[in-house]
């Protein structure tokens, strides 16, 4: 495995052969404006003006490289996607798409019942492709095309541009895109916008991860939802769990904007991406329909538009586990499952139960709710007396709670929701007291270190700690120090700091908790010089933990 530094391009900068090279989340989500049309952002979640949660489920069509080729939204649609993400062209790099083109396509999009998503591919690897556009040059190509758009706040959705950064002058990304945002509010677009992560869409750097919050609260209208591509940065079901999550936990809007089964750049973990996106309920995007080349052409999902030629990746994401055949539900807005004209609220949901209390987190779960068209996720509330605060929304039927304090009262309860965004009746609640918390006892953890794999000046490492104490270890700190004077580059599972040879990891919301007799698994990438010895010591909380 390669350091994630030298990942390569994702496969929307590859499409006609351009192969190229390749903490913490900022202020939590605010809600849209009570005035909100169309489609908008609030609590996190993308919902329709009616109200009901969207969740996208589709493919990537290149048009402006293959603009007579539009008979294949029909084609998307009768395999079962909601939505379609379109690649236009400002004219910079590609034959421009003028605001009749666009209005064409839109209203392709809309007699094919898809939501559009637009976006324009001239920005790819912007800083480290040559000709690449800026940002602030998108957001002027969507000012001139604003006739083709105005009062489709419905059915589109503006992907101001695609993979906006490469692998140099990333560090701009969140001022750039906050100016673009801006740009487009000022000019009077109230549609929903789409930001994609620099590194080729693949925040390998975390610079959108990290800046995700203050870019959202830049957007007068909260209305940005955030897209990361996941190529070879994304191999493990760690990475993607860990990536996403995190945006979840935050509040904030995110989706995986590309994918693909496969890449140049490493072999993607895509059963990972659809099983964590569906539990989390959250939108996918496959790359592409048709038309690949430069050496992928195996991320076609038919063979030359010819929908009767699905390949095998096309299969997998259409009609396999968690694909768009099962998952996908058509918006509201054209009459789909869960539409206007449902006013049924789901069942009551069960009791939530409490289990693993640390100082810091308990984990919630309840028995299902049933709706007549579908119940389509939870939310969780603390009950304060009379008032309640929104804690997280989940799609199954149960919840990691963190952040909270040793020693406190709480009391939770949770809510249904349905395709039209109707509401349950509040769940009977459940009381849950954190504990003091405290160092665990010396000998209470075991810590087993290894290399898994290794390479001239970096490695992957992967450390397991495991509670062999009575009571559960919440909220923990893990320590060591490098014998070789070896550095993290990035880690799933957990959040490092370094200095000099001492590490400390503070735990990711789904590691936080250990229970007694059980583990929980980080990993990371580094690098080395003259020597890549394994820590001999490690301790949790400040207490010293044996070998395994």
């Amino acid at each position: 495995m390669r350091p994630r530094t030298t990942r390569r391009a994702a496969a929307s900068g590859a499409l006609l052969g351009l192969l190229l090279p390749l903490s913490g989340l900022g202020q939590a989500a605010q809600a849209a404006p009570e005035d909100a049309t169309g489609l908008h952002v609030s609590g996190g979640r993308l919902l329709e003006g009616n109200g009901n949660d969207f969740v996208m489920r589709g493919v990537n069509h290149a048009h402006t490289w293959y603009t007579g080729e539009l008979d294949s939204l029909a084609h998307i649609k009768a395999k079962g996607a909601n939505t379609v993400r379109v690649v236009l062209s400002s004219g910079d790099r590609w034959t421009r798409n003028d605001a009749s083109d666009v209005a064409n396509v839109v209203s392709e999009c809309k007699a094919n019942r898809l939501i559009c998503v637009l976006e324009v591919h001239d920005t790819t690897g912007y800083g480290e492709q040559s000709g690449a556009a800026s940002l602030d040059r998108a957001a002027d190509y969507w000012i001139s095309v604003k006739s083709a758009l105005e009062g489709q706040e419905d059915y589109i959705v503006v992907n101001i541009g695609n993979e906006p950064h490469g692998n140099s002058g990333y560090q701009s990304w969140a001022d750039d895109t906050r100016g673009a945002i801006r740009k487009l509010r000022d000019a009077g677009f109230d549609h929903a916008l789409m930001v994609d992560a620099p590194n080729w869409g693949q925040d390998w750097s975390f610079t959108m991860r990290d800046n995700a919050g203050s870019v959202f609260a830049a957007d007068p209208d909260r209305n940005t939802v955030f897209s990361v591509h996941m190529y070879g940065v994304f191999d493990t079901a760690a990475e993607v769990r860990d990536y996403l999550g995190r945006f979840v936990d935050a509040g904030l809007p995110i989706l995986v904007g590309e994918f693909g089964h496969d890449h140049s750049d490493g072999n993607p973990d895509e059963d990972a991406i659809l099983a964590t996106t569906e539990q989390l309920g959250l939108g996918y995007l496959g790359w592409s329909w048709s038309g690949n080349g430069g050496g992928v052409e195996y991320l076609d999902m038919v063979e030359g538009f010819d929908p009767d030629a699905m390949t095998s990746w096309g299969e997998r994401l259409f009609n396999g586990a968690n694909g768009i055949a099962a998952t996908a539900k058509e918006a509201t807005v054209y009459g789909g499952s869960g539409g206007p004209g449902d006013t049924t609220a789901p069942t009551r949901p069960g009791a939530p139960a409490a289990s693993g209390v640390t100082s810091t987190g308990v984990a919630l779960s309840w028995a299902a709710s049933s709706d007549d068209t579908g119940v389509t996720g939870y939310d969780v509330v603390r009950v304060d007396g009379a008032s309640e605060t929104a804690v997280r929304s989940v799609a199954g039927t149960s919840a990691q709670i963190t952040g909270l304090t040793a020693g406190t009262s709480y009391t939770f309860a949770v809510y249904a929701r349905d395709a039209a965004g109707n509401r349950s009746e509040r769940s009977a609640t459940v009381n849950v007291t954190t504990s003091r918390g405290g160092d665990p006892a010396p000998g209470s953890c075991s810590v087993a270190y290894r290399i898994v794999g290794q390479w001239q000046g970096g490695f992957q490492g992967e450390v397991t700690v495991r509670n062999t104490g009575s009571s559960a270890i919440g909220g923990w700190t893990l320590g060591w120090r490098f014998a070789d004077g070896q550095t993290i580059t990035n880690m799933w599972g957990g959040t490092p700091s370094q200095s000099g040879a001492s590490v400390t990891v503070k735990p990711a919301s789904y590691t936080a908790n250990i229970p007694a007799g059980g583990s929980v698994t980080i990993g990371f990438t580094g690098t080395w010089n003259g020597g890549n010895t394994a820590p001999d010591a490690f301790t949790l909380d400040g207490a010293a933990c044996t070998a395994p």
